[in-house]
């Protein structure tokens, strides 16, 4: 509150950004530190957002859906190997991330629970957008009644081999995770 007793009114959009370049600086969110770098309370940034998983979910989002929309842009190829090449350039990025790897490594359950279940909605958001990216494709192979399940499955390979070191502890061959996706893409028509 400031001084004449008013409260700060916030929009969740506000904070999300905000969140998201707390974030950047970072490597996490801390709601104590948001909610100072913001000018409110934590009563308030917790009233606009609920719960910190929740935020956290939407500021992976966001800055997830930058770096698939730049990976899009500059796809080169048609078809499956377009869809395969946007991968490769998301996830290049996503890795050369530094505030994300620190994030991953302060935090690994949180991570864990946050990008795979559905508390965190990114899971979900990531094969509503590779729907988009398989939709793209000129002349797609899938068939309307495989195409959610050709994403779905699409996206957790590509999970399984981006956090194979947060969930097992051991890194995944990308050459063999890049052929896996390769064959439910090819395979699922």
């Amino acid at each position: 509150m400031g001084s004449t007793g008013t409260r700060r009114v916030v929009s969740q959009d506000q904070v999300v950004r905000g969140a998201c370049r707390f974030f950047l600086r970072h490597g996490g969110v801390d709601m104590d530190g948001l909610a100072t770098s913001l000018a409110i309370s934590r009563a308030t940034l917790y009233r606009v957002v609920h719960s910190r998983d929740g935020l956290l979910g939407d500021v992976l989002w966001l800055l997830a859906d930058r770096l698939l929309a730049r990976a899009r842009e500059q796809r080169t190829n048609p078809g499956v190997d377009g869809v395969l090449e946007v991968t490769r350039r998301f996830v290049d990025q996503l890795r050369a991330s530094g505030p994300f790897r620190a994030f991953l490594r302060g935090e690994p359950d949180t991570a864990a629970r946050v990008l795979f279940q559905a508390s965190g909605g990114v899971h979900r958001r990531a094969v509503l957008a590779q729907k988009e990216i398989l939709l793209e494709v000129e002349g797609g192979p899938w068939s309307a009644a495989v195409l959610d399940q050709v994403a779905f499955l699409y996206v957790r390979i590509v999970e399984s081999a981006l956090y194979a070191e947060l969930l097992t502890g051991t890194p995944l061959d990308h050459e063999l995770a890049e052929q896996a996706a390769r064959t439910v893409l090819l395979q699922h028509r």
